[in-house]
């Protein structure tokens, strides 16, 4: 195992950061780091997405994890790697993208839903599997499949909040996956970092003890 998945086995939390206003994504950032977030998804969809992996490595690369989501296929793959991303996220899998980020000795953690995707993705070598749409799915989904797939990795993403971020935790997920709960838009285009500091702090301290 990578020494930064064993860090998130740890720290259990992935910002997920999509579609943030580029004159708002410096001051974000800084409010998720002053919370002791280590792990940030920065979603290809987004604009400017490849230029604000790149300033955060070289910001914040000794204290945070900055990775690519949405990283649909191959081509999007190279492009992270090229700009800097430490580990790569996927709603879905494509066996391109896991096989490249393995030859570039990075995680990978493509997405998946039903039990034989996530056998799939595993097989093909995923460094865990990322269970999505949670929200839709529910923390008894997880469980279920958790019964015969206990050997494989999961993160959990979509739908976990603060009230539910222990369940999740509780019931198998290695780590979860965060958006709206940790990363309030409206927050976001307001430039009310602390608010976001101190929810996100809160998230921290609730995966911790988790």
């Amino acid at each position: 195992m990578s020494n930064a998945f064993e860090q998130l086995k740890k720290e259990k939390i992935i910002a997920i950061l999509r579609h943030v206003p580029k004159d708002r994504a410096d001051g974000l950032i800084e409010a998720l780091a002053r919370a002791g977030v280590v792990f940030v998804e920065a979603t290809l969809n987004s604009d400017g997405a490849l230029a604000m992996i790149s300033r955060w490595r070289e910001q914040y690369g000794k204290q945070m994890r900055i990775g690519a989501g949405t990283v649909l296929d191959l081509n999007m793959a190279r492009e992270a790697v090229s700009a800097g991303a430490e580990y790569l996220i996927a709603p879905n899998l494509d066996e391109s993208v896991v096989n490249y980020a393995r030859e570039q000795s990075i995680d990978v953690y493509p997405g998946a839903m039903t039990p034989s995707e996530i056998v799939r993705a595993w097989h093909a070598g995923a460094t865990a599997v990322k269970i999505f749409p949670m929200a839709s799915l529910g923390i008894a989904y997880l469980r279920e499949i958790r019964a015969p797939l206990s050997h494989i990795p999961m993160v959990a993403t979509g739908g976990v909040r603060l009230d539910n971020i222990h369940e999740f935790l509780q019931t198998g997920a290695i780590a979860v996956g965060l958006g709206g709960s940790i990363v309030n838009m409206s927050l976001v285009k307001e430039g009310r970092f602390e608010e976001i500091e101190r929810n996100a702090a809160a998230l921290v301290r609730a995966a911790k003890l988790a």
